[in-house]
């Protein structure tokens, strides 16, 4: 699939906001922690990129009922869904100043079309060593759900089925969307929120 970029400007993807708070002194060690041993572009996005993957929980994997959104409340409490996940991936990236923006999903919320529909995040990175953009999938590893670095061929999370009238959007935007961080900024039991209060289209 071809990539739109939402801006042509990388400036666009390198701010910090409210939820990408990078000025946070948790957020800039962290991230330096991951690659101070680092210096290829490459290996220091997949650093980060497997940090986030593997060392943050899923929130509905580990079955946890509290909603996180900013990146620095991700990193303190280690879990988050993946609006909140990609929020520090995204974090992490512009604080060692690499262009990271947000890609979505629609997917089925469980196995089948009939469990409903819901956004799913990502995010995709402006690699200069390469001139291009790659989208990578940090939600978290689990049996049947396989995400990986490679700057050759995408390896999301989750694989896109029409038949389910499922959707891969494109768009590179340089903030997330507006009603995946309304969502959780007004919910506070995050399996009923995963199970029932998802936005289920951009």
């Amino acid at each position: 699939m071809k990539l739109v970029c939402e801006s042509n400007q990388l400036i666009d993807y390198l701010p910090h906001s409210d939820v990408i708070d990078y000025h946070h002194p948790r957020i800039h060690d962290t991230a330096r922690s991951i690659t101070s041993r680092l210096t290829d572009e490459q290996a220091i996005v997949k650093a980060v990129f497997e940090f986030v993957r593997d060392e943050i929980a899923h929130s509905w994997d580990i079955q946890s009922r509290q909603v996180t959104r900013s990146a620095s409340e991700v990193l303190e409490h280690g879990h988050g869904i993946c609006y909140a996940k990609s929020n520090l991936q995204a974090a992490l990236l512009r604080s060692l100043n690499i262009p990271a923006g947000f890609c979505y999903q629609r997917l089925t919320i469980g196995d089948t079309p009939d469990t409903g529909h819901c956004i799913h995040a990502l995010n995709a990175v402006y690699l200069s060593s390469l001139q291009r953009w790659i989208r990578l999938d940090a939600r978290g590893n689990k049996e049947g759900v396989e995400a990986e670095f490679s700057t050759t061929e995408e390896k999301l999370a989750f694989p896109i089925r029409l038949h389910y009238d499922e959707a891969d959007y494109p768009v590179i935007y340089a903030r997330p969307n507006g009603k995946t961080m309304d969502t959780l900024a007004r919910n506070n039991d995050c399996l009923i929120m995963y199970q029932h209060g998802l936005p289920t289209e951009l």
